[in-house]
């Protein structure tokens, strides 16, 4: 390990002939090691938002360091950010275009890339018409390249067939805020996590997840009250005053328990509720039906920790609520974001400093996909079907109204149900891997059997491009300039340090190119456009007047001040750190917020006597979603080099298995075979919890599709499970179309394929 340290940092952690400076790690590099030149960034992993620099020599990347000065991480990286250079020049990148022939993968130019999928767009579009085409796309690509595709998608493909992986992890969060609040948009900033008097986590793992976040809960001088909801103890359980291990899927009931007893109490802020809600005397009604008596034993959380968590919201001048995908990932996901919110409303939290709902987003630019439109609004958060908005968009841009999309056009998963249906022939799909992240894994590569063509562009050969039939090898990450919005709704600059490697391009230049090949396209939504600032421009004009209004923001403002929030315009012009406070009103028709009757409800699948036990699905600090950016990286495989099982010491005992052991894991979708168990008290018993990152142990295979009906987003964590030895035990069906196991190897000309044996 100290050899992989010392290859790492790049210098010996013993030695004692390296010249000393104010950086505690980079002032010991020997000066034939040390970078040319440091380039300002932000990193390109999660939601948080951390400025950094990446060090270069001789035109390569080398080092990545945090910027000291940087406001949300003042220098601090976690692992992955510290190695994030690496993936720059990773094995597993794409380095030129490829397209398939004699059923194989082979070198191509860019010339014959884009003229093989325009040619077959083209057909498809002539013979099924414009929506027959899908696209799914990211939330790692720079706001500038999510404009400039969604743009060239709706506008020049004609279709509204377009959704991003943002579906996956924040769609319920969006629907949530719109619902509740009238529009999209994170309340909250990190500085509330210093001025709280309360925190309340839920379904947040941020020490694994968002590790950096921390550093501002822990600058807190009032000592603040820190309540974590979670079936799981993780680790930032044991950050907790009260920590409330809550029984799988119940956190709907426990906040309509919250609220029912602020109401008994007459805890709510009467003056606040008349002045800016709608809807109380219904909620109160609504409420009888949540008494704590029956949430009590719905939830396994006894009455009197309901009663303390309840008075937290009003006795504490500020209470800050955060949530990550232990609420947004499930069937209930939107209603149980409004349930927190009415918390919010009820008691006045919100709009004020250390106070407000706050979901915390996954992906380093999960906000600039929201922001950027075309999947659920238009740019700008302009509602789909608003004739108003439409007409504004289209005078901006420059283009006939005739053409702007007045709905939404399908979901992620519709994406997939209208391939399956034969609706959809030609699917694009934007930095994304779908055979790791989606659910029901066995449906979702017979379905994509089914396209006449699959193109992926990606910076890194994942699971998915290995079955198109065109991949466009895309730049990443230190390869490109543009913008990232994080989790506080700053927008931070993200720089080019290094060339693309090889023959890829920067996914803003693959698009301006392949619109050329389409007969007027480039000319009428592009004109003049060749850089990304030629579409950020037009993006700050296009959010305006708009609640995330950039029209203030320049590429010079965020080099200097290192991100700014929006809504940042002439009378912010250095952004805004709250939403709704006085003179920023809800973004409803009458500018109030909406107090939501919402209902929860059982699984519908819950544990059985074939399923005894339910399994979460989750992160891990070491790993990067479907590990297309990590797993060619030592320094973080060698901590979490494959998933593991978590089984809780009780159910061990019964199973009469160790820490070190294997097993498989079996539900009614199939069967994932060899993984390791670690028994630990961080889940309670009947309960099990396992990575979702590793294609080895693909744990999405096991997961239903059922979706949020509101946001579309999965419910990822709640399945019905057995543990078992290789052989599968007596008693376990399986749906007859979803007989059979699968397993996935890699042949000789590197595709992927199926193999099914029957049980």
């Amino acid at each position: 390990m100290i050899k992989k340290i010392k290859d790492f940092l790049g210098f010996d952690i013993k030695a004692d002939k390296y010249k000393l400076s104010n950086d505690p790690i980079f002032g010991m590099i020997s000066d034939e090691k040390k970078p040319d030149k440091w380039v300002f960034s932000t990193c390109g992993y999660c939601g948080v938002g951390c400025g950094l620099y990446i060090g270069v020599k001789d035109g390569r990347a080398v080092y990545t360091k945090g910027d000291p000065k940087h406001f949300v991480n003042k220098g601090v990286l976690c692992l992955k950010g510290l190695s994030e250079h690496q993936l720059i020049n990773s094995p597993e990148r794409v380095t030129t275009p490829l397209i398939r022939k004699d059923k194989e993968l082979v070198y191509d130019s860019w010339e014959n890339v884009y003229s093989k999928v325009a040619d077959e767009f083209k057909r498809i579009k002539k013979e099924h018409g414009a929506k027959a085409i899908g696209v799914i796309s990211t939330g790692q690509l720079l706001t500038e390249e999510f404009y400039t595709l969604g743009k060239f998608v709706q506008l020049g493909l004609g279709t509204n067939n377009y959704d991003g992986n943002t579906t996956l992890c924040m769609a319920s969060a969006v629907m949530g805020y719109k619902q509740s609040l009238g529009s999209d948009g994170p309340v909250g900033s990190y500085e509330d996590f210093e001025k709280a008097d309360c925190i309340v986590l839920i379904g947040a793992n941020i020490a694994d997840n968002h590790p950096i976040l921390r550093l501002h809960i822990n600058k807190n001088k009032k000592n603040p009250k820190i309540i974590v909801i979670d079936p799981r103890a993780s680790k930032t359980a044991q950050m907790a005053d009260i920590f409330v291990p809550i029984k799988p899927r119940t956190d709907l009931a426990l906040f309509n328990a919250l609220a029912y007893i602020i109401i008994e109490q007459g805890w709510e802020d009467e003056g606040y509720v008349k002045a800016n809600t709608n809807g109380y005397k219904e909620l109160k009604k609504h409420l009888q039906n949540y008494p704590p008596q029956d949430v009590a034993n719905i939830t396994g959380i006894d009455i009197k920790t309901l009663y303390e968590i309840a008075r937290q919201f009003s006795v504490n001048d500020a209470v800050l609520s955060a949530w990550t995908m232990g609420v947004n990932q499930s069937v209930m996901g939107t209603d149980t974001v409004s349930a927190i919110i009415n918390l919010h409303l009820l008691t006045g939290q919100i709009g004020r400093e250390g106070a407000g709902p706050f979901s915390i987003t996954g992906q380093c630019n999960a906000m600039g996909t929201r922001e950027g439109g075309f999947t659920s609004s238009l740019p700008g958060y302009r509602n789909f079907g608003d004739k108003k908005a439409l007409s504004e968009y289209a005078k901006i841009v420059n283009v006939a109204q005739e053409i702007i999309p007045t709905e939404r056009g399908y979901r992620y998963d519709e994406i997939i149900d209208a391939i399956d249906r034969g609706e959809i022939k030609a699917l694009w799909i934007v930095a994304t891997n779908p055979l790791v992240s989606f659910v029901n894994q066995k449906k979702l590569r017979k379905v994509l059997a089914k396209l006449d063509l699959l193109v992926v562009q990606d910076a890194f050969m994942s699971d998915t491009a290995e079955i198109a039939d065109v991949v466009f090898s895309a730049a990443t990450w230190g390869e490109k300039e543009g913008t990232y919005t994080n989790s506080e709704r700053r927008c931070n600059k993200a720089n080019k340090a290094v060339e693309p490697l090889g023959n890829t391009k920067s996914d803003f230049d693959i698009i301006i190119e392949f619109s050329k090949y389409f007969d007027g396209v480039n000319e009428m939504l592009f004109p003049s456009w060749n850089k990304p600032l030629d579409a950020f421009n037009e993006f700050k004009e296009v959010t305006r007047n708009q609640l995330c209004d950039y029209s203030g923001i320049t590429y010079e403002l965020l080099e200097e001040y290192g991100g700014i929030q929006w809504p940042c315009n002439e009378q912010r012009p250095l952004g805004t750190k709250r939403l709704y406070s006085p003179d920023i009103p809800f973004r409803t028709k009458d500018e109030k917020a909406n107090l939501l009757c919402v209902d929860w409800y059982p699984m519908s699948e819950p544990a059985s006597k074939k399923f005894p036990l339910i399994l979460n699905t989750g992160r891990t600090v070491e790993q990067w979603h479907t590990r297309t950016k990590t797993r060619s990286m030592d320094i973080l495989n060698d901590l979490a080099p494959e998933a593991w099982v978590d089984i809780n010491p009780k159910d061990a005992q019964e199973l009469k298995v160790k820490s070190g052991d294997r097993l498989s894991l079996s539900s009614s979708k199939g069967k994932v075979e060899d993984i390791v168990v670690r028994v630990t008290q961080t889940v309670a018993p009947s309960t099990i919890f396992v990575p979702f990152h590793f294609n080895t142990q693909l744990i999405n295979t096991l997961i239903d599709d059922n979706f949020c009906p509101k946001s579309g987003e999965p419910n990822y964590k709640q399945t019905a499970v057995q543990l078992h030895s290789d052989e599968v035990p007596d008693g376990i069906e399986f749906k007859e179309e979803q007989r059979g196991v699968i397993s996935y190897v890699k042949i000789e000309n590197e595709e992927i394929k199926l193999k099914e044996r029957e049980i």
